[in-house]
This record gives C-alpha cells, sequence and structure tokens, in this order.
C-alpha cells in the first residue's frame, strides 16, 4: 500500500507518471490502470466513428467521448463501461446515421473487441 512507481511509456506521452495505490484506490496524484482503459477506450471509439464517417463520405464535426468505467472494489473487476459520444452536426449525416456508426463503433474499435465487459453508448448528435 505504501509502494510507489512511475509509468512511461514508448511514446512518451507519459513520462515518469505517478503510479501508485493511492493513484489507483484513494486520492493520490497519477495515473491507474482503469483509468488508462477508460482513456484508450474513448480514443479509439472516437477514431472509429471518425474514420467510419470519413469512409461513408461524410466529414467528421467535432466528435467528444467520455468513458465511465465501472470497477467492483469486492471482486477487483472492471463490470462494465459506458461511452458517452456527442458529435457535431455533419452535413448529410441524420441523426439515425450517426447513431448507427457509433453502434458499429463500439462494437468494432479495437478496445472493445479487447474488453469482456458489457459497453454501454449514450450519442448526442448536436
Amino acid at each position: 500500500m505504501d509502494g510507489k512507481g512511475e509509468i512511461t511509456t514508448q511514446s512518451t506521452v507519459l513520462n515518469n507518471t505517478n503510479y501508485s495505490f493511492k493513484t489507483r484506490f484513494a486520492d493520490g496524484i497519477g495515473t491507474n490502470p482503469e483509468e488508462l482503459i477508460a482513456a484508450a477506450h474513448a480514443g479509439c471509439f472516437t477514431m472509429a466513428v471518425g474514420a467510419t464517417l470519413g469512409q461513408a463520405g461524410f466529414t467528421p464535426g467535432d466528435l467528444n467521448t467520455e468513458a465511465v468505467l465501472d470497477l467492483d472494489m469486492q471482486a477487483l473487476a472492471i463490470t462494465a463501461i459506458h461511452l458517452s459520444l456527442t458529435g457535431s452536426v455533419i452535413e448529410g449525416v441524420s441523426e439515425d446515421k450517426f447513431k448507427e456508426i457509433a453502434e458499429g463503433a463500439k462494437a468494432n474499435c479495437i478496445i472493445s473487441k479487447a474488453l469482456n465487459v458489457p459497453i454501454t453508448l449514450d450519442v448526442k448528435y448536436q
């Protein structure tokens, strides 16, 4: 519980970033595996939405995703991830088509495929 370390990624985006019991389960400053999974999932999903829109001939507008990870502390298990996507109006894309593309990205982005938990999605098209 008192141990601590640092994480550095190959890209050095995370460079000697604090990593400890307190950053994971208390109020420490730094990151933790669950935060990194949620961030990776939000990024991967958003990129998949943008790529699919582009492949369908649409120019993506602003796409913003928040990923909330549910952690069962008793079982020490991730139990679900909820994605919330907000997208600006994209010329020619109906709200239904936008939601269809988002659902496809939720099912098929690389991180979604790697996770073995329920993944839910809310889409706001503005």
